[in-house]
């Protein structure tokens, strides 16, 4: 470990720090927020399934109870790091105040510049490292575009990355990248339900549609519907 591991408090600072308007850090730090809240569900109902492993009949993962609302999900090979996930959700957007065409600053509307989104997960991955945070927290940021960005795709697609894998490299980046995929930073922002969410992988290819399911099956349906209404948020 070269860097430090932030408290909730210096989590704060550094959104604080790059964001370039109150309303860029309303949206961006609300997702963080969400996703945060989304990925530690997951993370109690895996570490629940796990517990429960030894007891459980052949696909009796739906007789574990799901306190926050999570169901499905199979049992995960380990117990996973609730903090971790917490504090990877929390930054794992930071990179996208770097990346808007319009940032509050100039009187018009909050919008993402759409050839330079892309980069916000490299962007945050580095300015996180430059704060001095562990590099196992900044690679939140760089590993959950879409549902595992890998080398192939950045070269087949032409993306302005560097050719190289932007993949979770453990379970919890993976539940945070997972985690993400539920809320959209449009304006208004929204939530997403698993359908919403297919049809947007699949417009990159079945290969990744399958990957997102893939992901579904193996961590559950978080409650939307339940989210949706207590950040008073649309949902699609």
């Amino acid at each position: 470990m070269s860097g430090y591991i932030p408290t909730l408090e210096q989590i704060d600072e550094l959104h604080k720090k790059i964001a370039p308007s109150q309303e860029a850090y309303d949206l961006v730090h609300t997702h963080c927020v969400i996703v945060a809240t989304i990925g530690c569900q997951i993370v109690r109902r895996q570490n629940a399934l796990f517990t429960r492993r030894c007891t459980l009949p052949a696909g009796g993962e739906s007789l574990v109870p799901s306190p926050d609302g999570v169901t499905g999900g199979q049992v995960p090979p380990r117990l996973l790091d609730e903090h971790l996930v917490l504090i990877g959700g929390l930054l794992h957007d930071i990179g996208t105040y770097k990346v808007f065409k319009h940032d509050g600053t100039d009187g018009e509307p909050l919008k993402f510049s759409g050839k330079k989104y892309i980069l916000h997960g490299l962007k945050g991955y580095e300015y996180l490292l430059s704060e001095g945070v562990d590099e196992s927290i900044a690679q939140f940021a760089r590993n959950h575009t879409g549902v595992g960005l890998n080398r192939e795709a950045v070269i087949k697609q032409n993306l302005p990355l560097p050719p190289d894998d932007y993949v979770p490299v453990n379970l919890e980046q993976e539940v945070v990248m997972y985690a993400d995929k539920f809320h959209s930073k449009s304006t208004p922002p929204k939530f997403l339900q698993v359908d919403a969410y297919s049809a947007k992988a699949a417009r990159y290819g079945e290969e990744n549609k399958q990957r997102w399911l893939e992901l579904v099956a193996k961590y559950g349906v978080p409650d939307i519907p339940a989210l949706a209404e207590k950040y008073h948020m649309r949902m699609i």
